[in-house]
């Protein structure tokens, strides 16, 4: 009996070894045996993203961190970097990352991939529905790769960041992006569409130039490269820190996503209105907010919930007034509702931001601010109008059914 036994188990490690063997091995194989990372730049990185699965080994215990990664790999480790690793094997997506999606793109992966596996597909290319969820999802445009299997060059690699980061976070500073990217002796080889990629990537603190003054246009991307940098595409604690001059009138300011936008002002009145703002705000107790160059007055702490937790692009709850800045179109406005009592609520508000933008020529201001909020407010139609203020320009739009007024004003030259 024992004699069978034997020759069974010897029939089974003999089939075993027959069998073919895995391009990678599994995330379940610790990172902390390969045999090449031991003192390479990248090892703690490696280490953390093959933990979470999102890039395995290969069977001889090596990682090859140097060897290039081909287009639809980078686009595999893309969506496994938004998802997370079970301990029986299964995956799911973060509920952070569906929560910055937008309504469209969240319905996109509740219908279209519902039972998305996150496994390569064994029949047919096994990159397929990585590729096609990224692109629905608007990650990345499949129609403008010829070959998926091609190596990912640092240009592509920020072109699937820039489209990335529009559908999750938003956009920064072209301005300052462009600055960044200009210091780069390398920079002018790029398409002037490729420039405004590598911009973005840089001033988010994702990728980063070489010591030698170059970014790398047309440099492959190693597999070392590729987890960095989706590990601080997903991870924002692990991006570079970018630092701003306020003598250039660059400053952060916070955004509602969390985290802070790098803004540049036109000039130093519209960078001396934003530090206004938030005392203005404060003139209506809690009942405000203040992100990116916006500040949002509310009726009350109920409304202000009500806006803040609305569902991403619904515009069913909104403030009752607001003022902002817009340091692209050097232009400032208020925009203000006529309910029940938003005028007498916001009344201070509103001086005190005239006060400082218009100077001696707020009571003009405020003069045009209460002769169009009355009438609106008795019922009569009033009319879309222009009124020119110091050397200010004034737009006046009315809408008399919703009961809305907006104030753009186009700063003086």
């Amino acid at each position: 009996m024992k004699r069978v036994l034997y020759l069974w188990v010897g029939l089974i490690f003999l089939v075993a070894a027959a069998l073919p063997q895995p391009a990678y091995v599994s995330a379940a194989s610790t990172a902390a045996a390969f045999n090449d990372i031991g003192n390479h730049w990248a090892k703690d990185t490696i280490q953390a993203m093959v933990s979470r699965g999102v890039l395995d080994g290969y069977p001889d215990g090596s990682f090859r961190p140097e060897e290039p990664v081909q287009v639809d790999q980078f686009v595999k480790m893309l969506i496994l970097s938004y998802s997370e690793l079970h301990q029986n094997g299964s995956r799911s997506w973060k509920t952070n990352f569906l929560n910055t999606l937008s309504p469209e793109n969240q319905a996109i992966i509740k219908q279209d991939y519902r039972y998305f596996s996150f496994k390569p597909n064994t029949v047919g290319y096994w990159a397929k529905d990585f590729i096609d969820i990224a692109s629905d999802l608007h990650f990345l445009n499949k129609s403008r790769y010829t070959d998926f299997q091609g190596d990912m060059t640092r240009e592509n690699v920020a072109e699937v960041l820039y489209y990335t980061l529009q559908e999750t976070e938003f956009l920064e500073d072209g301005l300052f992006g462009q600055k960044m990217a200009q210091s780069y002796g390398d920079i002018t080889s790029a398409t002037e569409r490729e420039q405004r990629f590598i911009a973005e990537a840089l001033v988010k603190g994702i990728m980063e130039g070489y010591p030698n003054g170059f970014f790398g246009v047309g440099n492959k991307v190693t597999r070392a490269q590729a987890l960095v940098i989706l590990n601080r595409l997903t991870d924002k604690e692990s991006r570079i820190k970018i630092a701003v001059s306020p003598d250039k009138l660059e400053r952060l300011v916070p955004t509602q996503a969390g985290g802070d936008k790098i803004v540049i002002f036109p000039d130093k009145r519209m960078w001396d209105m934003y530090d206004s703002l938030a005392a203005i705000g404060q003139l209506r107790g809690a009942n405000y907010d203040l992100f990116d160059t916006t500040l949002r007055l509310y009726k009350d702490q109920s409304e202000k919930e009500q806006v803040q937790n609305r569902p991403s692009g619904s515009a069913a709850v909104q403030e009752e007034a607001a003022i902002w800045l817009d340091p692209a179109y050097n232009t400032f406005g208020i925009t203000i509702r006529l309910r029940d009592g938003s005028l007498a609520r916001n009344q201070e508000v509103v001086e005190q931001f005239a006060n400082g933008l218009f100077g001696y020529n707020a009571f003009a201001f405020k003069e045009l601010f209460a002769s169009v909020c009355d009438k609106l407010s008795r019922g009569e139609a009033v009319t879309s109008t222009y009124s020119q203020i110091g050397g200010d320009a004034v737009n006046v739009l009315v809408d008399n059914s919703a009961k809305t007024v907006i104030f753009t004003v186009a700063a003086k030259k």
